[in-house]
């Protein structure tokens, strides 16, 4: 018989030892079996399933979702969005000075499921029904300060509650306070240069952004440190990440990777260590030729070369590429990957030299200030082969120059997550700046 298993149960017969082997029939004994093992399967699924009516993907769902309740996580735009099925149970913060919308689509939420809305940007956010239909005893358009819950009662239906869960700024003390304004408007700013604890005086919304520790260099340079911006990677950092806070919370300062000491044994340089707030983390710069939140420069010795080290692509960029020239004896190193720019290579001949390191990123837009007036992340020079070529100059943003004709290599600067120079310098220590509205 097929199965009927799940929508029933089966009904098996169970032969004696003295049955025949063809009553009840053997084949079929079998053919049964295996036909309930595979209902069996098929309903509880192999690990990762896809497949929406198995128990592995609901269990799936609902550790998620209870993740969701617990955290309920906040996720910023800077721009108009649509929802997607992975913000059941955010809270979505908008944050432009010009008009949003937040587009609700159909078969994309389940009937239960609530979307939180908030608004912090000087421009109103509308909540638009695209295929989806929102109803609200008021009005869908959320000004500065507001907010609201988006209830679903179908997959094709929801409701938009105004005022629900709205949540504003909070308050906190720890590291250096100073006042800023940005954008005209005033915020506190908590700058830490070492571990130490948020201490939060009123629950809610706060700005991070954490700078890794630099990576240290060997013959190329250390790559910066990452800086976990809260918008694509790119040269200027204007926001950091948003996030809801409403207990004391561990502020974690990266150290930067250790110089390769070229002692007995020879110790190996190291990558920078994390700075972080809770789960926002920046990742530390490359050690040479490695990767990491931006990649370390190439190294480059006689009859040795290495790779260049890669970016994460979302807090760093890469390192440069080494020159290796047998003929002309160029053996310079390449400069490690910034925070806001990748590093350069190495070159040879009449103009032979360590590689630049990468530029940090550009965060003045963060702190109010003039465009290139703070940055941070910056990646180390690469080495010159001899005493009679230049080394790379360490990037803007606390790079370490390389080793070369100018003297000694060059640790990168502390506090700014720069990586370390060429020829054995070690990475600086990052920071962590925490911002929020006054």
């Amino acid at each position: 018989m097929a199965t009927n298993f799940p929508t029933s149960l089966d009904a098996l017969t169970n032969p004696s030892g003295t049955d025949s082997m063809s009553s009840p029939s053997h084949a079929g004994q079998h053919t049964d079996a295996n036909d309930a093992i595979e209902a069996l399967q098929a309903k509880v699924g192999a690990d990762g399933s896809a497949v929406t009516t198995s128990l592995d993907y609901k269990v799936s769902q609902l550790e998620t979702d209870v993740g969701n309740l617990e955290s309920r996580p906040v996720e910023t735009k800077t721009a108009s969005y649509v929802l997607v099925a992975g913000d059941v149970n955010k809270r979505i913060v908008m944050n432009n000075a010009g008009a949003t919308t937040i587009t609700v689509n159909t078969g994309i939420f389940s009937a239960g499921d609530t979307v939180w809305i908030h608004n912090i940007g000087a421009g109103t956010t509308t909540v638009t029904a695209g295929t989806a239909t929102v109803n609200t005893a008021g009005s869908l358009d959320v000004g500065q300060w507001e907010g609201g819950s988006l209830y679903f009662t179908s997959a094709s239906s929801a409701i938009f509650f105004r005022g629900g869960g709205a949540v504003s700024y909070g308050t906190a003390t720890g590291g250096t306070s100073s006042t800023i304004t940005v954008g005209g408007e005033s915020w506190t700013l908590l700058t830490f240069t070492s571990s130490s604890t948020l201490t939060v005086t009123k629950a809610g919304l706060f700005e991070i952004l954490p700078i890794a520790g630099g990576g240290g260099g060997d013959a190329g340079g250390g790559g910066g440190g990452g800086v976990a911006r809260g918008q694509a990677l790119g040269s200027t950092v204007s926001s950091g990440i948003t996030t809801y806070l409403d207990a004391n919370t561990a502020v974690v300062v990266g150290a930067g990777g250790a110089a390769r000491d070229g002692g007995a044994g020879y110790a190996p340089q190291l990558s920078g260590n994390v700075s972080h707030v809770g789960y926002i983390i920046a990742q530390g710069g490359g050690l040479a030729s490695a990767y990491g939140a931006s990649g370390g420069g190439e190294n480059a010795a006689p009859y040795t070369y290495d790779n260049v080290g890669r970016g994460n692509g979302y807090q760093g960029y890469n390192g440069g590429s080494c020159v290796y020239n047998e003929g002309s004896g160029d053996y310079h190193s390449g400069g490690g990957g910034g925070a806001g720019g990748v590093g350069g290579n190495a070159t040879e001949y009449s103009g032979a030299r360590g590689g630049h390191g990468g530029v940090g990123a550009d965060i003045s837009a963060f702190l109010g200030q003039s465009a290139g007036t703070t940055y941070m992340g910056g990646g180390g020079g690469g080495r010159a082969y001899d005493a009679g070529h230049a080394g790379g100059n360490g990037g803007a943003g606390g790079g370490g120059r390389g080793w070369g004709s100018a003297g000694g290599a060059v640790a990168g600067s502390a506090n700014t997550g720069g990586g370390g120079g060429g020829g054995r310098a070690a990475g600086g220590s990052g920071r962590v700046y925490v911002r929020f509205k006054n």
